[in-house]
């Protein structure tokens, strides 16, 4: 979806926007993930010992790397070509329902649920996001996520 503007942005208060494409997460994206986040808890870098004694019989990745996808998932749903810039402004409410185990993909579907005018041509948008794991009811991660866009 492309639109021209804030204003044209802003029809869009209440809706829910269509999914982004499926995104696989690899065992390199989770190793990459634990390399930049020092967390390599065995669940989600050891294949072998996460075959053998996890629950799930595979790594799983990090929520927070589910999370850190939202980003990726907006620009895929959606472009404002006024905008010159945006930031994450902050979060609420953030859940993780549901492993990631490796080799599953993810889509996120975001819905605007504000958009709240703020000083310098910008907006503040609190978006309700999924990110939904393709063949599992439970989500991935849902979360309320705030941010700010310049125009």
């Amino acid at each position: 979806m492309i639109l021209k503007d804030l204003n044209e942005f802003k029809s869009l208060l209440g809706t829910t926007l269509p999914p982004s494409p499926w995104q696989k997460v690899t065992q390199e994206m989770i190793d990459y993930f634990a390399s930049a986040t020092k967390d390599y808890q065995w669940i989600h870098v050891d294949k072998k010992r996460a075959k053998k004694e996890s629950p799930f019989k595979s790594t799983i990745a990090h929520g927070f790397l589910s999370l850190a996808l939202i980003p990726k998932f907006f620009d895929e749903i959606l472009t404002v070509s006024s905008l010159k810039m945006g930031y994450n402004y902050g979060m609420d409410e953030v859940r993780f329902p549901y492993p990631v185990i490796e080799g599953a993909q993810l889509r996120g579907i975001a819905h605007i649920e504000s958009i709240e005018d703020q000083k310098f041509k910008s907006i503040k948008i609190v978006w309700n996001v999924k990110i939904e794991i393709k063949g599992i009811r439970k989500p991935a991660c849902v979360a309320k996520i705030i941010t700010i866009a310049y125009e």
